[in-house]
């Protein structure tokens, strides 16, 4: 009779993971993708030179942005599954996709009024928790260069 608690505590521990994951998972993605509607009109390259432009670079900056996400029981417990089987742990790809994205529009919230960031670079981290070195929480740092530019002249003829 204990075992039986004990599994129908487990399951639903892990049904209540897996729900309450997904939605504070889709209610990530969507706030990511409306932030990342409102920054597309600032390019960011992995690349080391300004973006094509006839204007003057008036000022550079370091800029960065981190975030910490935290695994669900839900994507512990699978990745845990995978540990034992192999193959790709699709659960945390998620979590590194949204952590990376994350990361990026901090940077880019971090300088409003810069017209493009260059050499854009990504560091992880896990960090891990308990005795048997679980990952769990995942740190992404982005940084790269603000470019500033001078506003374009305007030409006027007489």
């Amino acid at each position: 009779m204990d075992v039986l608690i004990q599994l129908i505590f487990f399951l639903t521990l892990l049904s209540v993971g897996y729900v309450f994951g997904k939605i504070a998972e889709k209610k990530h993605y969507r706030s990511i993708m409306e932030r990342e509607k409102q920054w597309v009109h600032v390019p960011t390259t992995s690349g080391r030179h300004v973006l094509a432009t006839d204007q003057e670079v008036k000022q550079v900056q370091l800029v960065t942005g981190s975030v910490v996400i935290s695994v669900d029981y839900f994507k512990r417990i699978v990745a845990g599954l995978r540990n034992i089987f192999g193959g790709n742990v699709q659960s945390y790809e998620t979590l590194v996709d949204r952590a990376r994205r994350e990361a990026v529009l901090r940077m880019k919230e971090s300088c409003p009024q810069a017209d493009q960031i260059i050499n854009l670079r990504l560091e992880t981290s896990s960090i891990s928790q308990g005795q048997k070195n679980q990952v769990g929480s995942i740190e992404v740092l982005a940084y790269g260069t603000a470019v500033y530019l001078f506003p374009a002249a305007t030409v006027t003829y007489s």
